[in-house]
């Protein structure tokens, strides 16, 4: 792919990422990148043009609704169903990631409770 469809897609679809595993380019959106694996939905699987239409809009809801750490699987739950025959797993060391949003569960914030502590102290007259 040329230059400037990397900047087209980027600009109008902020939220698809480009990728090169060997030899083959992939367009989607990435569910999860860790050390070793990463999990994307691979828009050009898609034949129907309905699916493909729902999958952009779903993904634009995403990007503009959550917080983008957060997976869309999670995000957008059953909505998004139709979509998991289209998910691939790349090993990261064939991949290469050229342009794109790419979420790490393990990036997400964690909560830590903060303990409180009550000292009860009896009043002595």
């Amino acid at each position: 792919m040329s230059t400037s469809i990397f900047n087209t897609i980027a600009k109008k679809y902020p939220f698809l990422t480009i990728c090169k595993y060997s030899t083959n380019e992939y367009i989607g959106i990435v569910l999860n990148q860790d050390k070793i694996f990463t999990s994307m939905y691979d828009y050009g699987q898609l034949d129907n043009e309905e699916d493909k239409k729902k999958f952009l809009e779903l993904g634009e809801t995403w990007w503009w609704e959550s917080n983008r750490n957060i997976p869309i699987n999670l995000f957008l739950k059953s909505d998004w169903d139709l979509f998991k025959p289209v998910l691939r797993t790349f090993i990261n060391k064939k991949l290469t990631v050229i342009q794109g949003h790419c979420p790490n569960i393990n990036n997400l914030p964690k909560q830590h409770k903060k303990r409180k502590s009550i000292t009860l102290i009896k009043n002595v007259r």
